[in-house]
């Protein structure tokens, strides 16, 4: 472990032992209170230093493995690659902080996993992969809590990211009660508009980077979903909804991580 001039310490996979294109760094960070873990897709046989950097937010109960190990994220977006249909990017996959059965993406506990999330992981990634080194594209995407974290943390930092997707989103706080046994004020914030995914997004309403969501049919978050959609055409603000076959669950994520990949493309 060496220091950088970011963090204190960072730990980064040794290629000898790599595969399937996954790298893996684990850095020291304030806002975690200690450790936190992000597995990279880094495309074979980029020279460049400016990939753009797509950030992929897992669910509850996940880890910074859940995207690669899980939905096979990083041999989707090979494929696409390989096929022409998007252009190089780096996939980073962070944890939510690991806190209880999810953090939510936000500040609570004396804990700021938002940071960690716009600040810390895309600093890590520039740092320590060469092929970011001068990257200035990021998208955010997720699933489910991690859904609710790209459009919060999308809404809420407009500048940071160049397009926004979420796949079965949770799109309110309370909905965390749905997946979670800590308790609901665990998670509460100090203003409202941080509870909420219309509100935030309402909030930048001017600003907001080209922005889709999609759900389920019969997933228990559709309603939720559908009740977004129709808060932010009422509102006249820009995005893409759909729907599609399929319940909460893996196979319906990494079928439709394709969408998410092809939305950001339009905006690299």
């Amino acid at each position: 472990m060496q220091p950088t001039e970011r963090f204190r310490t960072t730990k980064i996979s040794d290629p000898r032992f790599e595969s399937d294109n996954l790298r893996y760094i684990t850095i020291k960070t304030p806002n975690l209170k200690g450790r936190g873990n992000i597995c990279l897709f880094v495309p074979p046989n980029i020279k460049v230093d400016n990939l753009p950097i797509t950030i992929l937010l897992h669910g509850v109960y996940g880890s910074s493995n859940s995207w690669s190990q899980q939905a096979g994220a990083h041999r989707t977006a090979m494929r696409l690659i390989q096929s022409k249909k998007i252009r190089p990017m780096i996939l980073a996959m962070p944890s939510d902080g690991l806190w209880g059965d999810g953090s939510a993406y936000s500040k609570h506990g004396g804990f700021d996993f938002e940071k960690w999330i716009v600040e810390d992981v895309i600093d890590a990634v520039r740092l320590n992969i060469p092929q970011a080194k001068n990257s200035t594209t990021t998208f955010i995407g997720g699933l489910s809590m991690g859904g609710f974290g790209a459009l919060m943390l999308g809404g809420k930092y407009p500048k940071k990211f160049k397009a926004i997707s979420a796949h079965s989103a949770i799109t309110s706080l309370p909905q965390m009660e749905l997946f979670v046994e800590e308790q609901l004020s665990d998670y509460q914030q100090v203003l409202a508009k941080s509870e909420a995914a219309f509100p935030m997004l309402k909030s930048n309403r001017g600003k907001l980077p080209p922005l889709r969501f999609d759900c389920g049919k019969n997933d228990l978050l559709i309603e939720h979903n559908r009740k977004l959609h129709a808060q932010l055409l009422a509102a006249g603000i820009s995005h893409q909804y759909e729907e599609f076959e399929g319940i909460h669950e893996w196979a319906y994520w990494e079928e439709h991580l394709v969408d998410s990949l092809l939305f950001f493309e339009k905006y690299i």
